[in-house]
């Protein structure tokens, strides 16, 4: 496209590329966050060319750079109420914008040229430099939009020449004189400016692509997101059902109220019921879990007591840890302290760290649950004395279907959910999971909250609040 043919181009053609509107947001926004930076430029040009020139035609040609500048801020507001759809309205900026441009780029050539006329000797550097900046300034930051950009330049080109022939017309030198060395460096210039503008539209179409790209990537995982959370809400929901009978079915079985169970079919009853359960576990992962991704999650949050939460947790894992042949203890703070949770997934979260504890612990051995406060927060720490966690293996700690010990003769079983799903839970209270450990000492994973003033809730009345994950 020529330089005549992008100045004449109609608004019509102008929109039939596919994104123009969001280029003409993107024009209209970076100037106005650019405007008082311009502005600063053009009044330390004018209070210079006013000491040295006549004041009263810097004035009235700064008043009229100025005068664009009101134009394109009454634009900038009518753009911001733009929703990029009706295409009349973004036709009518886009004519506003080119008028605002012609406007706005000849006050700043007269400010110039006017100081050139002005300035009888010594070159014109000032004049000059003025015009070279706002046409860097307009190359970097109008790169949007390669008509509007054309324009403006074209314009500052106009000015340009007019300065360089002034002298050529007032002295009409030979073609030796330093006053054509002048006209030819202008010459030169303006061929710079043609190219870094060149260089910025093209750098601005490549970045505009690349977000293109971005968002349909991004658009295109999100529909795969919503998919695959679709189809384990399914699932689960299908599963949970049959599960719930086969579960009842073989703990009626294992308790002998269906008759007695013969000792050669107890074992394998035993082991169908124990992986019935766990294929139950990983179902409810699953769904908390697809749950919190959804934000479907809610969480009542009420004043608890810490003290509380720890006894709560300990008792409700202890016969879990008698098959293990564990012991929990409970180390109280002595000032107790209340955080906004909600009891039943801060149990679940509880209930995670300490089965993870026994799980890697030694038979016979111990596990702590403690409760600390330090200035506004308050720690409730699980500590464990088993084999440790190595170096290195943070991800695999929270990570999602991910253990420390993931070969095929690992110790212990699970879904490898629990840890990524209580670190969910945790983050939507606002609080902080984390863990220290050292081989062949143990682990001691913690949890921490702010603190809550008020009094503990003790009915599991009204929330103290709501909050959706």
């Amino acid at each position: 496209m020529t330089f005549l043919q992008a100045l004449s181009a109609s608004p019509r053609r102008w929109f039939s590329v596919h994104g123009r509107e969001q280029k003409i947001k993107d024009y209209i926004a970076l100037s106005n966050q650019l405007i008082w930076k311009r502005q600063a430029s053009f009044l330390a040009a004018a209070i210079l060319a006013a000491f040295y020139f006549d004041p009263s035609s810097v004035v009235l040609c700064y008043a009229f750079v100025v005068f664009s500048e009101i134009l394109d801020l009454r634009l900038g507001s009518v753009a911001a109420n733009w929703d990029g759809r009706n295409r009349a309205v973004g036709r009518a900026i886009l004519w506003r914008i080119t008028i605002n441009t012609l406007i706005s780029a000849t006050a700043i050539s007269i400010f110039s040229v006017n100081m050139a006329i002005q300035q009888t000797s010594g070159g014109h550097f000032t004049p000059l430099f003025l015009l070279f900046s706002a046409s860097v300034f307009a190359a970097m930051h109008n790169s949007q939009m390669i008509g509007i950009l054309l324009l403006r330049l074209g314009i500052y080109g106009i000015a340009f020449l007019t300065i360089a022939l002034l002298d050529v017309m007032r002295e009409l030198p030979a073609f030796s004189s330093p006053i054509w060395l002048e006209f030819f460096t202008v010459i030169f210039v303006l061929y710079f400016l043609c190219d870094i503008s060149i260089k910025f539209n093209q750098g601005y179409r490549e970045r505009y692509q690349q977000l293109r790209r971005i968002e349909q990537e991004h658009a295109r995982a999100k529909a795969a997101l919503e998919v695959k959370t679709r189809f384990l809400a399914t699932v689960s929901h299908e599963l949970r059902t049959p599960l719930t009978s086969i579960i009842g079915s073989l703990e009626l079985i294992n308790g002998n109220r269906l008759g007695a169970v013969p000792d050669n079919l107890k074992p394998a009853i035993t082991i169908a019921a124990r992986n019935a359960r766990r294929l139950a576990d990983l179902v409810e992962d699953l769904l908390d879990m697809q749950k919190i991704e959804a934000g479907e999650m809610v969480f009542d949050l009420h004043p608890i007591s810490v003290n509380t939460l720890a006894i709560e947790a300990a008792e409700s894992i202890a016969g879990y840890a008698s098959n293990f042949g564990i012991v929990v203890e409970t180390d109280l703070c002595a000032q107790d302290a209340l955080i906004a949770g909600d009891r039943k997934r801060l149990i679940q979260v509880m209930n995670n760290m300490l089965s993870n504890a026994i799980k890697f612990s030694e038979k016979g051995g111990t596990v702590t649950v403690q409760v600390e406060t330090f200035g506004q927060r308050t720690r409730v720490s699980v500590h464990d004395h088993g084999q440790g966690i190595p170096d290195g293996a943070r991800e695999n700690v929270f990570g999602r279907f991910t253990q420390v010990d993931s070969s095929d003769i690992r110790k212990v079983g699970g879904t490898g959910l629990g840890l990524n799903i209580s670190k969910l839970i945790v983050e939507q209270h606002g609080g902080l999971i984390d863990y220290t450990s050292e081989l062949g000492v143990g682990s001691t994973f913690f949890v921490e909250f702010d603190r809550q003033i008020g009094d503990a809730d003790t009915d599991d009345g009204g929330p103290y609040l709501s909050q959706v994950a």
